[in-house]
């Protein structure tokens, strides 16, 4: 492209600096590419749909945006002024469902597999198949380098408006929003040396990184070379115990459920001297307007967690609360620096797990702003370069996903890790008075197992023979 066709170029944060390499690193494994798919029924009106998108993509820079380092010392975004939203289409009306479904799943994974060029925008595209007179499977994919979890709901408002103003034949205007460009400004202003020190005390002490016990070894299952997620959905009773407990206490969901992320682990590794990663929104407070900015913000942060047995409950976990307010005005700060200042030995990561709540699923956006169209099937793919990613979110219910490496976990290893996150999280629900030796970890099923079957060892025995 020409230089007039640039409309502006400026540096990556450290967040994306870290996606795009190892996007680079292994171009198709699909590491850091999002999807977001759904069903949409009722009238869709198709071209209106894709120049609401379009529409979309001229409002915001960080949607026209390609990643470019050749001939420069350092790696640059740059913004051009127009690009266009390019979209699939296919018809698959003469497929049974079955098949439907099964074509469904194979584009999908090759979706996933074709990843994007990072040097040539946009880094997004779109899929539209229709699969009945009135009814069409939609695909959003997107690198991650440009949008996070907070994002997604944001673009998809902006979408539906247009779309609403377009389909009956009307135009619209919205206010822009501020470009991601002035986060970056923001982002080299801040005091790093203040930051340093923060860290540094934080993770004084800590050499070791938390095991996760129940992987295999790499090289173990190579023919199952890949990601895959598995998920469980807490019964209505019990998310609505876990949120009672929230309100009593003064607790976000979040922190109780990184609470019981830190006490799986504990149990699992029988370390007191917990270390996991989490995902932070990045979202700062001093700089107005962030939240309808879109972008990538968010930033992976170690939480390191003391689990000591005789701890009460519920003052551990505002413990862990009030020290991770502490931590939130240095959320910009670089993993990469973080892991430089630790004691953890250089080539060694400093957790091989994340944690995440999302608090504004996508699937709930999506059906809140359909307006005249009915969205369902709503699913949502990514692929972190962590072998196990943990993913809590309410959808009605309280959700627990497990995003994990299949070369380093099976699928009945991740079942029963849920089982147990969710039996922790009950038992907290049943005994918040209690210590955190006292927490359940056994799901029923094993309990019986265990305690009942494994122990019925009694046989008959001659009444009248002597041992």
């Amino acid at each position: 492209m020409a230089k007039s066709d640039i409309e502006d170029i400026y540096p990556l944060s450290p967040m994306q600096q870290g996606m795009l390499f190892h996007s680079l690193y292994a171009p198709e494994s699909g590491v850091y590419v999002e999807q977001t798919s759904c069903r949409i029924r009722g009238g869709l009106q198709v071209s209106a749909f894709e120049r609401a998108w379009q529409r979309v993509v001229d409002r915001e820079p960080i949607l026209r945006t390609a990643f470019v380092w050749k001939r420069t010392e350092r790696m640059h975004q740059v913004v051009y002024r127009h690009v266009t939203l390019p979209v699939e289409h296919q018809d698959w009306r003469h497929l049974s469902a079955t098949e439907q479904e099964q074509q469904w799943e194979s584009f999908l994974q090759a979706d996933r597999k074709r990843g994007f060029e990072v040097a040539r925008a946009p880094l997004m595209r779109l899929a539209m198949i229709q699969i009945g007179d009135d009814e069409y499977r939609f695909l959003f994919s997107h690198h991650h380098v440009l949008l996070d979890g907070w994002s997604l709901p944001l673009l998809f408002q902006q979408v539906f408006a247009f779309y609403r103003a377009f389909s009956q034949g009307k135009d619209m205007f919205l206010e822009p929003a501020r470009p991601y460009r002035d986060y970056i400004s923001w982002l080299q202003q801040q005091d790093i040396k203040q930051a340093e020190d923060t860290w540094r005390e934080v993770l004084k002490g800590f050499t070791t990184p938390t095991p996760l016990v129940v992987d295999h070894k790499y090289g173990q299952n190579e023919a199952h070379a890949g990601y895959d997620e598995q998920s469980v959905r807490l019964p209505h009773t019990v998310t609505a115990a876990v949120q009672a407990l929230a309100r009593q206490h003064r607790l976000t969901l979040n922190t109780i459920v990184q609470g019981t992320w830190a006490l799986l682990l504990s149990r699992y590794s029988g370390e007191e001297d917990i270390l996991f990663g989490t995902t932070v929104s990045g979202r700062p407070a001093d700089l107005p307007g962030v939240e309808s900015m879109i972008g990538l913000f968010i930033n992976t942060l170690p939480v390191r967690v003391q689990v000591p047995p005789d701890a009460p409950l519920i003052g551990w976990l505002q413990g862990l609360q009030s020290q991770q307010a502490r931590l939130r005005q240095f959320e910009y700060t670089p993993l990469v620096q973080i892991q430089g200042w630790s004691e953890v030995p250089r080539g060694q990561p400093l957790f091989e797990s994340i944690l995440i709540f999302e608090n504004y699923p996508v699937n709930v956006s999506l059906r809140d702003i359909a307006g005249s169209l009915t969205i369902d099937d709503v699913r949502s793919y990514e692929q972190t370069n962590y072998p196990l990613t943990v993913v809590g979110g309410l959808d009605g219910d309280l959700i627990l996903k497990m995003s994990y490496d299949r070369q380093r976990f099976d699928t009945q290893t991740i079942m029963r890790m849920l089982g147990h996150l969710a039996t922790l999280i009950e038992d907290m629900t049943a005994h918040p008075n209690s210590h955190l030796s006292d927490l359940r970890l056994l799901t029923p099923a094993e309990w019986q197992q265990i305690v009942v079957e494994w122990n019925a060892t009694a046989k008959p025995y001659p009444d009248r023979q002597c041992i």
